[in-house]
């Protein structure tokens, strides 16, 4: 009789995680597929500059590298690795 009644009141687990999927991908489907996710196509006139240096030399910015990587790199934080006791033959480290 206990059992009857635990089962009949409750609402499964299953059921609220199913719920709770389904809502889920309904909202991503509206925001990923709504009216104001349309790709918008620009005018010709806009659409003038090819790259991104481009329209910056355009308004007068000055487009640089960025600085190269030092050749001299510090030692890596740790212990020191070391070689496997038993290497296998043929094996280049």
């Amino acid at each position: 009789m206990i059992s009857d009644q635990a089962k009949h009141g409750r609402v499964r687990p299953v059921w609220v995680a199913l719920a709770v999927a389904v809502f889920g991908i309904v909202a991503m489907l509206l925001v990923d597929h709504g009216p104001w996710a349309r790709a918008q196509a620009q005018d010709p006139r806009m659409a003038i500059y090819q790259t991104t240096g481009e329209a910056a030399h355009a308004v007068g910015a000055k487009v640089v590298p960025t600085a190269p990587k030092s050749e001299l790199e510090p030692d890596p934080v740790g212990p020191k690795r070391t070689d496997p006791p038993n290497p296998e033959p043929g094996l280049v480290h």
